[in-house]
């Protein structure tokens, strides 16, 4: 398990875990940031993201997004 920051450019990924605070956790849950999910990084520059989540492009912040821990589901396609 790493942190979403460590994803890179094209790698799909499964949410295992959210920390943070009560409302960090609150607000990812609410952009679809929950156990089980998967998602795609599109592009990462200097831990900012935009991913690919449910279909929906999101931007994440390097800070939300060292909250979000994921595990690989495949390699880079």
């Amino acid at each position: 398990m790493f942190p979403l920051t460590f994803g890179e450019s094209g790698d799909n990924l499964m949410i295992q875990q959210v920390g943070g605070s009560e409302e960090i956790k609150k607000h990812l849950g609410d952009l679809g940031f929950v156990p089980g999910a998967s998602l795609r990084v599109i592009s990462s520059h200097n831990g900012d993201m935009i991913i690919d989540l449910k279909g929906t492009k999101l931007a994440i912040t390097k800070e939300m997004a060292s909250k979000v821990r994921t595990d690989k589901l495949n390699s880079k396609s």
